[in-house]
């Protein structure tokens, strides 16, 4: 198959409707607006969400708490999570990635306390928890801030 050899699936493409082209063509005159009212003047209509005078949805769910769009989101990992890496391995974010222990990137890695280390890696991570920082240097390996 070559490229002019492309065509739409039968029946997918339907030519473009041409309004107000006389009575013949099936949509002229009014041009498929009816007659007067709001919706037939030119920017008529009404702005989305208007629920015709009723209180709209968005106004009658209520606002919770404070979600700051500019906040630094850590992909989270506890300090038991490196056991599963040998020993003098250096611990990135990619290999983290790599290995499936996180998902997903997001604005970084941040390393938790929880849970014990008996591997020795070198951690290369945004942020560090101060019992983290104290674990795996107690364990002979190595806090690099990235």
């Amino acid at each position: 198959m070559k490229l002019h050899e492309l065509a739409p699936a039968a029946g997918s493409v339907t030519p473009a409707w041409r309004k107000g082209r006389g009575a013949g063509s099936g949509n002229g005159k009014t041009a498929g607006k009816g007659h007067k009212g709001q919706n037939a003047r030119s920017g008529g209509g009404v702005r989305p969400g208007f629920e015709g005078g009723q209180i709209p949805l968005y106004r009658r769910l209520p606002k919770r708490g404070f979600n700051n769009r500019f906040a630094t989101q850590y992909a989270i990992i506890n300090v038991e999570t490196l056991n599963k890496f040998d020993n003098d391995t250096v611990v990135t974010l990619e290999t983290l990635l790599e290995s499936g222990t996180i998902s997903k990137a997001y604005d970084g890695v941040k390393v938790l306390g929880r849970g014990e280390i008996t591997k020795k890696v070198t951690v290369k991570a945004s942020c560090f928890s101060a019992s983290a920082k104290e674990k795996i240097e107690a364990a002979g390996g190595k806090c690099e801030v990235v």
